[in-house]
């Protein structure tokens, strides 16, 4: 028993079905398409991640007292619109 009940012969079927039909060399194209997607995906995750961890780090510090929350937050904001 394979993946889902897909048994790893028709799997191979399957395989072979696909090269036939698109062709060896459109099938490296397509993989190296999804690669670069995948690989553009990661990293604007990584950034959005940093990005939120650098914008969390302000309210941080608000919620252990080291500043007053509300002029804080304003000063932010205006940082931020300018």
């Amino acid at each position: 028993m394979g993946l889902g009940g897909i048994s790893p012969f028709q799997l191979l079927i399957v395989l072979a079905i696909v090269l036939v039909l698109f062709g060896g060399k459109r099938l490296r194209s397509l993989g190296s398409d999804l690669g670069g997607a995948i690989k553009g995906f990661r990293g604007a995750m990584k950034d959005g991640e940093q990005e939120s961890r650098s914008d969390d780090g302000g309210r941080l510090g608000d919620a252990r007292g080291d500043g007053d929350s509300a002029s804080t937050g304003a000063s932010q904001r205006e940082r931020h619109d300018a």
